[in-house]
């Protein structure tokens, strides 16, 4: 009797799905994530009254032409009364969200963020039960956010940034919010007072109301006791004092630059910069020996489960991060034998050879039950290499992103490591940047970028303990099936897990991608990786390599694209193919490589501190995003409507 079936990501499903699937009467979950649907959802799948989870997400990149799963969501799929989850997400379906899905009583989580909808959000949606977790993020939903929503009290994670929503929040916003742990409402175009009521929400943990209107009085998040970041950057807001020795968990507070020593004064328990007349902060060395002892630990169950766990069969796993445990995520790794990876690669052959790094080669290969993998072999004999090996398992174990390359598996024993990644059929970006072979046009290179910046600001500010990833460069970013971009390669990573900002560091870094400091002092930091991101928009929109012949001591990339804005001949610079004077959308498209440059020189201020950070940079890659798409029609916009942002700061 078949309960479950999995036919995405690693089993290369293609076409359109057998309506012969909807005979499975006793079928609870169909997962086909990450495949390559080309044709409608067949009703006979809405005639299984026994499925409970749906899966179908990331079956299209938005922004690049391919034809996959678009259209209006089927209307059939609401009379699925007793599915728990549905996840549709990064598809391209349009049309309106019906307000048929009060009908989807049992529903626990709905994704439905990196689509192309629009309308309003039915306030049906309100009704159901047991919700909790809504995703919309990254479509054109317009009009108020229905109030109905914020009475849910079951609901957990609340995600609707990136949208067109106006009007107010409701002023008893937080009352019933009782669960609520995850709030994201940033970038859309609300205004009115942040209300004071939101401070009941007592389990939120992330806040971010970021780009939007909202003015008034920064309400007192003292009563937010597991709050561990807030964003308010980009709306007229003002205040003067922030009850920081409150809120014990803070550790990412947007918009500092805007506070003075009077927003602080009374908050005797904080520590930080000296311009804030506040001591400066001292390591907690009792609680950076638990972190220290923890970690490890962890570290080596995680390796024990590699070794001993049999073959357990692929699932993409739809649990959302609600808690601030520390612990790895619970991903399932195959065992796999060096025997299997000796024939799967042809005993290691060159034909099988994808490319060489710093410490090791990586093999394309076939395991036993037909799955194609890349296979990251680790040559012992360099220094190093088991050091590498062990940075990289620790930091794949411990993180998870859709833009980081997933791991499945190792092989590890006295005389042999490797590690068993997802195979990335398109190669590295380097390879469609620089070979006459392949080309991107600008807002496919746009996508990416926002893919890279998307995953180190995972990296930096979503993840417990910062990650420096120290090796930022196109031939560790790898393209999916769908051009999706996923960073790779993090044998000299550091994991920040002491409460440590900066560290001193002989690693070694790629020539023209380090910062100033690493190059001087040794020091790693996320400011580091900053600076790397701000090379790598400027070596994707220019084409040109920093190690290029044309520069050296006299002439660095960064200062070529300085020169150029100075002097407003930055369309001059662009990469061969960006730019047309016969395109009918030149100007917008000048515009945008105006802004990603001056995005990029954000990025590459000499001093660290000066630089800005991945999430002004995620951030305004998106809006760069959305401003060329809505020009040159590469998204369909709902007809008649302008796109609009606030940029205002706040002034606090």
């Amino acid at each position: 009797m078949l309960t479950e079936l999995y036919l995405g990501y690693i089993n290369g499903f293609r076409g359109g799905i057998p309506p012969e699937i909807g005979n499975l009467s006793r079928l609870e979950i169909l997962n086909i994530d990450s495949a390559s649907l080309t044709a409608d959802i067949p009703c006979s799948i809405f005639n299984i009254s026994s499925l409970t989870e749906l899966s179908l997400s990331d079956n299209s990149l938005s922004g690049i032409d391919y034809n996959k799963l678009t259209g209006d969501i089927p209307p059939n799929i609401w009379k699925c009364k007793h599915l728990q989850t549905l996840d549709l997400g990064s598809n391209n379906f349009s049309g309106n969200i019906p307000s048929t899905i009060g009908n989807m009583s049992t529903l626990r989580e709905l994704y439905l963020g990196y689509n192309n909808l629009t309308g309003e959000l039915p306030q049906e949606i309100g009704t159901l039960p047991k919700l909790e977790v809504i995703d919309v993020f990254g479509n054109y939903l317009y009009g108020v956010i229905p109030s109905s929503i914020f009475n849910i009290s079951t609901l957990k994670w609340l995600e609707m940034s990136f949208n067109e929503f106006s009007g107010t929040l409701p002023s008893d916003l937080g009352n019933s919010l009782v669960n609520l742990e995850i709030l994201y409402i940033a970038s859309n175009r609300l205004s009115g007072p942040i209300p004071s009521s939101i401070t009941n929400a007592s389990k939120l943990t992330n806040l971010d109301l970021a780009t939007n209107s909202f003015s008034g009085s920064i309400p007192h998040f003292g009563n937010l006791k597991l709050l561990q970041t807030l964003y308010l950057w980009e709306n007229n807001l003002s205040g003067a004092e922030f009850p920081t020795h409150e809120l014990t968990f803070l550790s990412s507070l947007s918009n500092c630059r805007h506070f003075t020593a009077q927003s602080f004064s009374h908050n005797l328990a904080l520590c930080g910069q000296v311009a804030f007349q506040v001591p400066p902060c001292l390591e907690n060395h009792h609680k950076s020996w638990l972190k220290k002892l923890i970690v490890p630990s962890l570290v080596i169950v995680v390796v024990v489960v590699i070794v001993k766990l049999t073959l357990v069969r692929m699932r993409k796993q739809k649990k959302v991060a609600l808690s601030t445990d520390t612990s790895p995520p619970t991903a399932e790794y195959r065992r796999i034998s060096y025997i299997e990876l000796e024939r799967g690669t042809s005993s290691f052959s060159e034909t099988n050879l994808l490319g060489r790094g710093s410490f090791g080669s990586v093999f394309e290969a076939i395991l036993s039950d037909g799955l194609k993998v890349a296979v990251k072999v680790f040559n012992l004999d360099l220094q190093g290499a088991a050091k590498s090996f062990d940075a990289e398992t620790t930091i794949l174990s411990n993180i998870r992103h859709r833009n980081l390359v997933r791991v499945i598996g190792c092989c590890c024993n006295t005389e042999f490591k490797a590690i068993i990644l997802t195979y990335m059929p398109n190669g590295s970006l380097d390879k469609w940047l620089h070979s006459d072979m392949y080309c991107l046009d600008l807002i496919q290179r746009l996508k990416i970028a926002i893919d890279v910046a998307s995953s180190l600001e995972y990296l930096h500010h979503g993840h417990t303990f910062p990650v420096v990833h120290c090796y930022i460069k196109p031939s560790n970013v790898l393209l999916d099936q769908d051009m999706t971009a996923h960073f790779a390669d993090f044998g000299i990573s550091k994991l920040f897990d002491g409460g440590e900002t900066v560290i001193q560091t002989q690693t070694v870094a790629t020539i023209g991608y380090a910062a100033p400091e690493f190059g001087m002092e040794g020091k790693v930091s996320i400011n580091g990786d900053v600076y790397s991101f701000g090379i790598l928009l400027l070596e994707m929109f220019t084409g040109k390599k920093p190690t290029d012949d044309m520069f050296g001591e006299e002439r660095s990339l960064k200062e070529w694209v300085s020169e150029a804005l100075e002097q407003n001949a930055a369309t001059g610079i662009a990469a061969p193919a960006l730019l047309s004077g016969e395109d009918q959308h030149y100007y917008a498209k000048e515009q945008c490589l105006l802004s990603i440059f001056e995005l990029a020189m954000k990025c590459l201020f000499t001093s660290a501190d000066e630089r800005i950070n991945m999430i002004e940079a995620a951030a305004a890659l998106h809006k760069i995003y959305a401003t060329i798409v809505a020009a040159t029609g590469r998204r369909r916009r709902r007809p008649g409507y302008a796109f609009q942002v606030s940029v205002g700061n706040n002034g606090v």
